[in-house]
């Protein structure tokens, strides 16, 4: 199995994990009364991380191998793409899932969460798109 290949492995896994979490699970969270969403959040929040942090890390060390191993504008930018996911990912989602885990939340966080994570959602997909097409 080819570095190409599994690297578009872990970009295919996040693919899905960002689309179910921008169709499906964030704009779910408007259903749910407020206590049982701090619930239910807390139990989200430490499951989606089993999932999400191997993928956003294998990521993250496959993009560095490659960009170590050849510089080029797939490698470098899909490098910074995910850099700057990792940025947003700790600097906005991060503290907007604190607010909902802490109760400090309204309908607007929840609006936020949707609305700011469109920008992950294509980010991802740009990723996933750029390593199918070197292939």
């Amino acid at each position: 199995m080819t570095l190409s290949l599994i690297r578009l492995l872990f970009d295919f896994g996040l693919l899905v994990m960002i689309w179910m979490v921008q169709l499906v699970v964030y704009p779910g969270f408007k259903y749910y009364h407020r206590e049982r969403l701090m619930k239910w959040h807390n139990i989200y929040t430490a499951r989606i991380s089993y999932v999400v942090l191997p993928l956003m890390l294998g990521q993250l060390l496959l993009s560095g191998i490659q960009l170590w191993g050849a510089i080029s504008w797939y490698t470098l930018g899909s490098f910074l793409i995910i850099a700057l996911l990792w940025g947003i990912t700790f600097l906005q989602f991060v503290p907007l899932h604190y607010t909902i885990s802490k109760g400090n939340f309204n309908e607007e966080t929840i609006l936020q969460l949707v609305k700011k994570n469109w920008f992950r959602t294509m980010l991802w997909t740009f990723l996933f798109l750029c390593s199918l097409a070197t292939l």
